[in-house]
């Protein structure tokens, strides 16, 4: 089945489920486990969207429904801590964001419902059985296939075409980088790039990894979709603007902090989506027939600032792909 027919399909199979309705008996309970800090503001927002999204499907918090957020920021041992706190209280489904928030939850239980946001391939992972047929008590949201590595790695060529190496950043134990590189690898052999995978586990490795790649003028960087690049961003985005490395990330907030570009999907429709299945499980429909969602909404940001910093011109092709040029 190709993508835009099998995004019609979840379309479809979406709409068509019943809804019991929800204003009777008990006040349903609702957990979400996010993997950054509650400091950060971008993820409040992301929240905040999931609240506003449940309210307009008639959900009320404090009459009908209880919400439990728990924040790790990054931290994998605090998740599975939270991950079994949540479980222990018995909620009615729990809201996963990232990676590692939802292997602690899928450790945690194979019977609570869980919603997953994810960057990662969730039936390579063994979360779900098929996009279409997850099975089990897991489905969600996958917010990047595959050969968005190629887009990054052309936009990135295209907003400094004198990269003549690039480096994917990410950290292995938060979001295995294996999903994008192969994309990558293929796109940059073809635009005659060296790509090479950027392991990092803590700040001081961002920016010995930055440094690397921004050594000779030549080189680039990919930041990878990975719960540990969003709680590190501010390192990140400060290590590519001393060694004056062009860098593309992968959501929105990035470019807003002082990223050069970012290219990917829309975050807070991403989460009131979420909230759209998490209705549907409160009015008694199974995870296991609710398909997993891909990716049909993406956004280009160019930070105009940093390509002046970095002396880079925004090209007329840049212009017409960018959804928003902020100063």
């Amino acid at each position: 089945m190709k993508r835009r027919d099998f995004i019609t399909f979840l379309a479809g199979a979406v709409a068509g489920l019943p809804r019991s309705g929800n204003s009777a008996g008990r006040p349903r309970r609702v957990g979400v486990l996010m993997g950054v800090d509650a400091a950060d503001a971008a993820a409040q927002a992301r929240v905040a969207a999931f609240r506003a999204a449940l309210a307009e499907l008639g959900w009320t918090e404090g009459r009908n429904l209880r919400i439990d957020v728990r924040w790790t920021a990054g931290d994998i041992q605090r998740m599975r801590a939270e991950a079994a706190a949540l479980v222990g209280e018995a909620p009615d489904a729990v809201l996963a964001s990232g990676t590692p928030a939802i292997s602690a939850l899928r450790d945690a239980t194979t019977t609570i419902p869980i919603v997953f946001v994810t960057y990662g391939d969730p039936v390579a992972r063994g979360w779900v059985a098929s996009l279409a047929q997850p099975g089990g008590n897991i489905t969600g949201l996958a917010n990047f296939e595959s050969s968005i590595g190629s887009k990054w790695l052309e936009l990135l060529r295209e907003i400094a075409p004198h990269i003549a190496r690039v480096a994917a950043l990410s950290n292995p134990r938060t979001e295995p980088p294996t999903l994008f590189m192969k994309t990558i690898k293929t796109t940059a052999a073809a635009l005659g790039i060296e790509a090479l995978a950027a392991d990092v586990h803590d700040d001081g490795g961002i920016s010995q990894a930055i440094g690397n790649i921004g050594r000779n003028g030549d080189g680039g960087l990919i930041v990878l979709p990975d719960v540990f690049n969003t709680t590190h961003r501010a390192t990140i985005i400060a290590a590519a603007a001393r060694h004056r490395v062009p860098a593309i990330y992968s959501l929105r907030f990035f470019a807003l902090a002082g990223g050069l570009i970012s290219y990917g999907i829309d975050n807070l429709d991403v989460y009131r989506r979420a909230a759209s299945y998490v209705d549907h499980i409160l009015n008694g429909a199974a995870p296991a027939n609710l398909p997993v969602q891909l990716p049909s909404k993406f956004e280009c940001v160019i930070n105009l600032t940093t390509a002046k910093a970095l002396g880079l011109a925004i090209t007329p092709k840049l212009h017409v792909i960018a959804n928003e040029m902020i100063e």
